[in-house]
Parts: structure tokens; C-alpha cells; sequence
């Protein structure tokens, strides 16, 4: 068995969940992402039995194009985030009513199979193609299912797809013109590339655009809240826990290791840039009135600290990047549907609207108390594991990277545990807030799990992902 059976198994899924109608549309996409899931976890275990799993087919013979799709150990980590946090996205929704049910559904799944292929793509074009196929469903989904006032929405939505096709094009003419040298979009062959360092500082750049953009860094991060905030839930998800982890992931898999000496020149640039976002989106975050808001401004602080690791070009940065993007993506979706449990029930998120409700449900209150200290990287929680690892790698380059970058830990556990005290404590509400249900329990407890059996034991995801990241830092630095 290869890679290519999660890719079938989601486009089948997207396919089946349209055709089955509204009724059954959100069982069969949950049945078809548990599939995915359980199929990842067979290739994992073909991986760790030394099997080769990859698999190539040439598609086009000029130009030379190839369906390629490599799963080593780093794909094979973000291809398991996606399809474990897929049903569990899928399955929380169910206590929502919505409408066209089979084409919203679908639509999850197909962006589902978009990513994985994104995350698997070993053909420069073929990668391409999926990442911008991802961005397709979710503009759907959050234009026809999302909230607020409807032209506000519209233009969040639209403004979010234009300027992110736009720098995604700079990467396709950076990909055309790689070919031009190398003859292939093979990502072997464009690693093996020796490229001057002016033509190095264009590529770069061209890469560093459309991922900026995606995960995103400032300054290009201006359509990120109103999107977060104006998406359905469900897309607010995806975008946080998984798409963003699209642009995070290639800068580790094709941005550096084609443009080496170029991404050494630029390091403390891009750190910068990282930092950065860690400062700004903490001090905006504690400014914000709405909670959904709130944790879309804590989500672009945490990322730049992910993106800080990933451009150290150590390999504590790149774990401790690759531990966080996993870590942060269970912790996301977790606070998201957090605050969507407490819009079911009160049917606003505005902070000052709320509070009291500890004294109606205490085993959400623990469970929201337990995702926001793993938010602020609480010991013992998997976010601690990551965060620390990068931190750690910031500091063999420069100590005041580190405290810098480290005030994220400060910032957040200010505004994360006083959001939690407007939201949850003091006296009991006038609104009736009704326990969790099952689902919705379910949901947060496989969260829950992943967060603290990975903070006490991250071995298995660094014994994964340490042998691939050897080889793509041997790479850049062979360069």
C-alpha cells in the first residue's frame, strides 16, 4: 500500500458525501475521514517497518511532469494532523444545523484531500496544484456558511482569496523558472540545483510571499482575523489547525533547501518578521472584545514563533517547529470549538456578554481550562514540548531571539487566562448554559488526550520526523 490511498480515500469521501444528500451527508464524511485516518495509521506503521510507501507515475511527458508523492517521515506527521483533526472537525459540527449539509461536507473533505496532497507532493507542479485546489472549498465554505453581516463577509472572504492566489502566482513563476534550469519539477532534482545567489534571493523571496501570506506573518497578515471570525466554525478549524500548517511545512520541505544561501543572508530578517508576529498578535489579542477574534490574534502570535524556528536552520528549530505546528493545531481547534459550544448556547462570543458559566458546567469549564493552559504552553502539555524545543534553538543563534521570542509564554498567559476569567468565572449567568453533549465531549477529550499524552511523551513524533529533517538540513547546509 501506498500514500496515494489517503488521497483516494478523501476524494471518494467528497465525492460519496455530495451524492448521499443532506440527511446522511455529515455520518458518511465522518465514516470516510475515520477511513482516512485509519488508513494513515497503516502506512505509519508500514513506514516504521522500513516498506516503502511513496509512489511515481509519470502524468505528463512534456514538460516533464510527474505524480510524485513522497511519504517520509515529516509527511507523514502532517498527513496524520490532518486526517485526525478532520473527523474530529467533521464530528463536533454535528450539533449544528446546516444547511446544504452535502455540499458543505464535501467540501471539508475535499479541502482535506487537498492538503494531504500538499503535504505529500514530491513534483513541483503536482504541489502546486494542490495547494491551490485547497484554497477552493475553503473560500466556499466560508462565504456560504460563515456569519456576520453578509457584505462584510464577502469582502473579508474575497480579499482573503485574491491576495493569496496573488502571491501564490509568485511561487508558480519561481517553480516555472526552476524547471527552466533543472529540466523537472522533481523536488530531488530541484535540490540539486546550484543556483547564484542572485537567482537564489528571487526564488526565495518568490516562496517566502506565498508562504507569508498562507500561515501568515506580518505584514501580511491584514485578512487573517476578519476571516477567522467572519468563517463558520468548522472553516475557521481548518484554516487555523491545518491550512496554515501548509505554508509552515514548505518552508522546511522546498523554500530553503532550493534557496540555501539565500535563506542564511535573510535569517534574522524572517526571524524578525516571526518575533514580531509574536509581540503584535499578543498585544492585539489582549485588546479584543470578541473571543473568536481574540484566538485568531493568539493563533498569528503562536505561528510566528513556529516560523521563527523553521528559518533557524537548526534541527531543534525545525523539530521544535514541526512538534508546535502539531501541538498548536489540536489547541486551536479545541479553542475554536470551545467558543462555538458557548455560541450554541448563548448565540453571541462578545467576552463581556458572558461569564458565570463555570457554576453550570464544570466539566467544560475543566476541559476549556485545560486547552487554554496548553495554549500558554503550560509544562507537561504538548505545546510546552514544541515551544521550548524552538526557543531553545533560537537561543544557540542569538539569546535576544529567545527572550523575545519567549514573551509569548508572558503576553499569552495574560490575555489566554484573563479571556478565561471574563468568559467562565464569576457570577453565575442569567442565560441557562446546557452541559456539554456527548459529541461535543467526545470531541474535546480526544483533544485533550493527544495534548497531554504527547507532553509526556513526544518520543514517537520526534523519532518520526528527526531522520527527514537530518536530511533536508544536510542539504541546506551542503548548499
Amino acid at each position: 500500500m501506498n500514500v496515494s490511498l489517503i488521497l483516494i480515500i478523501l476524494l471518494i469521501g467528497a465525492f460519496a458525501t455530495f451524492l448521499v444528500g443532506n440527511k446522511l451527508a455529515s455520518k458518511v464524511a465522518l465514516l470516510f475521514s475515520l477511513a482516512a485516518l485509519c488508513g494513515s495509521i497503516v502506512l505509519l506503521n508500514q513506514f516504521n517497518l522500513g516498506e516503502n510507501i511513496n509512489y511515481i507515475s509519470q502524468w505528463i511527458a512534456q514538460p516533464q511532469i510527474s505524480f510524485a508523492l513522497q511519504g517520509d517521515g515529516l509527511g507523514l506527521a502532517m498527513v496524520l494532523l490532518t486526517t485526525a483533526l478532520t473527523p474530529i472537525i467533521v464530528f463536533s459540527s454535528f450539533g449544528n444545523n446546516v444547511e446544504n449539509a452535502k455540499s458543505f461536507y464535501a467540501l471539508v473533505l475535499f479541502m482535506s484531500f487537498a492538503m494531504v496532497g500538499t503535504f505529500l507532493a514530491a513534483d513541483g507542479l503536482l504541489y502546486y496544484i494542490f495547494w491551490e485546489l485547497a484554497l477552493i472549498p475553503i473560500y466556499f465554505i466560508a462565504l456560504i456558511w460563515g456569519n456576520g453581516d453578509t457584505e462584510e463577509r464577502k469582502r473579508a472572504v474575497v480579499k482573503f482569496f485574491i491576495v493569496t492566489l496573488a502571491g501564490s502566482l509568485f511561487m508558480l513563476v519561481a517553480f516555472i523558472y526552476l524547471y527552466s534550469k533543472a529540466g523537472s519539477f522533481m523536488i530531488t532534482d530541484l535540490y540539486q540545483l546550484e543556483l547564484t545567489s542572485k537567482e537564489q534571493m528571487w526564488i526565495f523571496g518568490a516562496f517566502f510571499l506565498a508562504y507569508a501570506i498562507k500561515i501568515p506573518l506580518i505584514p501580511f497578515h491584514s485578512w487573517q482575523a476578519s476571516v477567522y471570525q467572519k468563517a463558520p466554525t468548522v472553516g475557521t478549524m481548518l484554516l487555523s489547525g491545518i491550512m496554515l500548517k501548509m505554508g509552515l511545512y514548505s518552508i522546511i520541505r522546498w523554500q530553503l533547501p532550493i534557496a540555501p544561501q539565500a535563506a542564511q543572508e535573510y535569517m534574522p530578517i524572517v526571524i524578525g518578521l516571526g518575533i514580531a508576529g509574536v509581540i503584535y498578535g499578543s498585544i492585539v489579542a489582549m485588546n479584543q472584545k470578541d473571543l473568536k477574534r481574540l484566538l485568531a490574534y493568539s493563533s498569528l502570535a503562536h505561528v510566528g514563533l513556529i516560523a521563527a524556528g523553521t528559518y533557524s536552520l537548526t534541527l531543534d528549530g525545525f523539530r521544535g517547529a514541526v512538534m508546535q505546528m502539531i501541538a498548536h493545531g489540536f489547541v486551536v481547534v479545541g479553542l475554536f470549538l470551545a467558543s462555538e459550544v458557548i455560541f450554541r448556547r448563548y448565540e453571541t462570543r462578545t467576552i463581556a456578554d458572558l461569564g458565570g458559566i463555570r457554576t453550570q458546567s464544570p466539566k467544560f469549564s475543566s476541559m476549556f481550562l485545560i486547552l487554554v493552559m496548553a495554549s500558554i504552553s503550560l509544562p507537561s502539555t504538548f505545546n510546552f514540548v514544541g515551544e521550548f524545543t524552538v526557543l531553545y534553538s533560537l537561543a544557540q543563534i542569538n539569546i535576544w531571539y529567545a527572550a523575545l521570542g519567549g514573551t509569548t509564554i508572558i503576553l499569552g498567559a495574560y490575555y489566554m487566562l484573563k479571556m478565561y476569567q471574563g468568559v467562565m468565572l464569576g457570577e453565575t449567568n442569567s442565560k441557562m448554559f446546557r452541559d456539554v453533549t456527548l459529541n461535543e465531549g467526545i470531541s474535546f477529550g480526544v483533544i485533550i488526550a493527544v495534548l497531554l499524552f504527547f507532553g509526556f511523551y513526544p518520543k514517537p513524533i520526534i523519532e518520526l520526523i528527526t531522520p527527514s529533517l537530518e536530511i533536508i538540513l544536510k542539504t541546506i547546509h551542503n548548499s
